[in-house]
């Protein structure tokens, strides 16, 4: 196990967005390879998960009135 990521900047990118949904399957792949050997990706990539996990949890999502997104509309086709 590698206790320092020379990467680690590229790595972040990664498990952004693997996080996200937005990596591709080639990412992934590097990513599953990298993190069996790489703590400092491992501590990363939970730490990252839990953060996201616990946003969405506290988060409520509420529709916009229709007021507002009329407003907004009749702005852009001004």
């Amino acid at each position: 196990m590698k206790h320092t990521c020379e990467h680690h900047a590229e790595c972040m990118k990664i498990i952004q967005a693997i996080l996200d949904d937005e990596a591709s399957e080639a990412e992934k792949d590097h990513f599953r390879e990298n993190m069996d050997k790489c703590i400092p990706c491992i501590e990363s990539y939970r730490l990252e998960k839990c953060i996201k996990d616990s946003l969405n949890n506290k988060i409520v999502k509420k529709p916009c009135p229709e007021s507002i997104l009329n407003t907004i509309i009749s702005k852009i086709n001004s």
